[in-house]
């Protein structure tokens, strides 16, 4: 009897050459230089933190719609001040990093000025994971709080058989003090994000029970092939489903972009503007007591949570935003890792761009 084939382990790549491909994917595709190299960063930082289903995965994808007109490779991206404390950013559909870029440096220098700001954005595209943005504020000694509806809808408002909603993701993070890592809370309002379940397509991985239900008649799919048969199940039963809700209504229709039935389908379509909407707040900590002070405070409370006994079958306590940093200088000293049929997508994207190949960057 023959042993079963295993799969082919990852190849690995160091950020340096996951982020060169992406910028010169980007340029082919018209973006400017310097927009083509912010991206092939953020896209590169979202892999080295263990967000694969945002990093370098999207390429293909981002370039579709770049390519098909879906997205504009050269916005002119406004700010108007609304208020003292809030402002809205208008992306004239450019690639969702640079917008999104453009809103943290906005909320930013708002919070500096009165302590805290408020940024909404309209007409985005989808700029990767969530805790990118909120990590922005952190490292400048910032609370940041960040949501967006997401650009597709795959799941149903609770008791519905209809993809009105997104996984609209919530993002926190609060700086813990120099050489400590950020406290970073970013999750799906679904019990899985889309981008994970496209990983399991691409990799034809079955699938938990407890991520998909069928429209049709509510059973579980675990079948990667039949993902586009479900819908995907939100955390918490109806507090997820309602968590989901308010994150839109405040990302997208406070900001004048698409929600529910408007969201385009940019997994589907790659010609259409999405109109996506984000939110992102920075608070001062400076604002309620010095920053080393708070640090100081903050470590010593964080330390007597990890260091609970752990619960029988657990590995015990983690604190939010602690595996994101040890992932994090494990890929930087070790490459991060590139499945095989991500490796063959990336490979014909690069011929299809006339491109050099990962290959050759590493």
């Amino acid at each position: 009897m023959n042993a079963a084939v295993q799969p082919e382990a990852p190849s690995t790549a160091p950020a340096s050459a996951l982020e060169g491909l992406v910028a010169d994917a980007m340029r082919a595709c018209g973006l400017p230089a310097e927009d083509a190299q912010r991206v092939g960063k953020l896209m590169a930082e979202a892999d080295l933190t263990g967000a694969d289903g945002h990093g370098i995965f999207r390429l293909p994808q981002y370039v579709r719609r770049l390519r098909g007109g879906g997205v504009n490779p050269r916005p002119r991206i406004e700010v108007e001040r609304a208020a003292p404390g809030v402002a809205l950013v208008d992306g004239d559909n450019g690639m969702g990093h640079l917008v999104m870029s453009v809103a943290a440096d906005t909320a930013t220098a708002i919070a500096r000025e009165i302590g805290i700001g408020w940024v909404g954005v309209r007409r985005s595209n989808h700029a990767g994971p969530a805790a990118l943005y909120v990590d922005m504020l952190a490292q400048r000694s910032l609370v940041g709080i960040y949501s967006v509806v997401a650009s597709s809808n795959h799941m149903a408002p609770w008791g519905g058989t209809s993809s009105l909603l997104g996984t609209n993701p919530l993002a926190i993070a609060i700086p813990a003090g120099e050489g400590a890592p950020t406290v970073l809370l970013d999750i799906a309002t679904t019990v899985v994000s889309y981008g994970t379940v496209k990983k399991h397509v691409l990799n034809d991985m079955p699938m938990p029970e407890g991520w998909l239900v069928s429209k049709a008649d509510g059973s579980a799919i675990t079948d990667p092939k039949r993902s586009g048969e479900g819908l995907l199940l939100p955390i918490g039963g109806h507090k997820g489903s309602g968590l989901a809700l308010m994150l839109g209504l405040l990302a997208g229709t406070l900001n004048g972009a698409a929600f529910g039935r408007e969201v385009v389908d940019f997994n589907a379509d790659s010609a259409t503007e999405t109109n996506t909407g984000h939110f992102i707040l920075a608070l001062d900590i400076a604002r309620f007591m010095p920053p080393a002070a708070f640090a100081a405070v903050l470590q010593r409370q964080l330390d007597e949570l990890r260091h609970d006994a752990p619960l029988p079958g657990t590995d015990g306590v983690r604190i939010p935003g602690d595996r994101r940093a040890v992932l994090r200088n494990a890929r930087a000293r070790d490459g991060v890792p590139i499945p095989l049929p991500l490796r063959r997508q990336l490979d014909e994207l690069a011929a299809t761009l006339g491109i050099h190949p990962l290959a050759s960057r590493l």
